[in-house]
């Protein structure tokens, strides 16, 4: 990362995601009206803190593990109409920045889906550190940001008869994630 924010009580060293104690979730728009709200069960993920106490971090999505609740929709969504999971498998994220933000920082990285790389701004929260229930200290964070679908080659058009689409172009990631210091 470039940027010379550190995170209070973050201590050097690797930190893994625990995927029994986050979330990577999302909403989209549908039908104009409303919206569906869906997680990815498979992930993974470490935040690296370097003697500089700046952190990077790294995280990497199953997208095939998507579930809204409608495994039709599920397996419509894992299709090449979207995410075409069997070519394009993972979706990944890379930190390029960390910064101050209005209500906290503005984690600033590479995100690839579908095949496409573009930059994403998340507004992050942090948390804190807490010494855990005896399996090392825990850190947790809380992100969120909007990226476009189209901008990563998922352009399905599934217009609707008195105008909008059936879904959104517009997908609201929100991430509530738990690390746990590697020893």
């Amino acid at each position: 990362m470039t940027s010379t924010i550190t995170l209070p009580g973050l201590s050097t060293g690797t930190w893994a995601i625990d995927p029994v104690h986050s979330t990577v979730g999302f909403t989209v728009r549908h039908l104009v009206v409303s919206k569906v709200r869906g997680t990815f069960d498979v992930f993974s993920g470490t935040v690296t803190v370097p003697e500089s106490g700046v952190p990077s971090v790294e995280a990497e999505i199953d997208v095939a593990s998507i579930s809204t609740k409608n495994p039709d929709r599920d397996a419509h969504i894992r299709s090449a109409d979207f995410f075409d999971a069997e070519t394009y498998p993972t979706a990944k994220f890379v930190s390029t920045g960390l910064t101050a933000g209005k209500d906290g920082y503005v984690l600033e990285g590479d995100f690839t889906l579908h095949g496409v790389t573009k930059p994403v701004e998340l507004a992050l929260e942090f948390n804190g550190v807490n010494p855990g229930m005896g399996h090392g200290a825990v850190a947790g964070f809380e992100a969120t940001t909007v990226i476009n679908r189209k901008d990563f080659g998922i352009s399905i058009e599934m217009p609707l008869e008195g105008g909008g689409a059936v879904v959104g172009d517009k997908i609201t990631l929100n991430l509530e994630i738990e690390v746990v210091a590697q020893a």
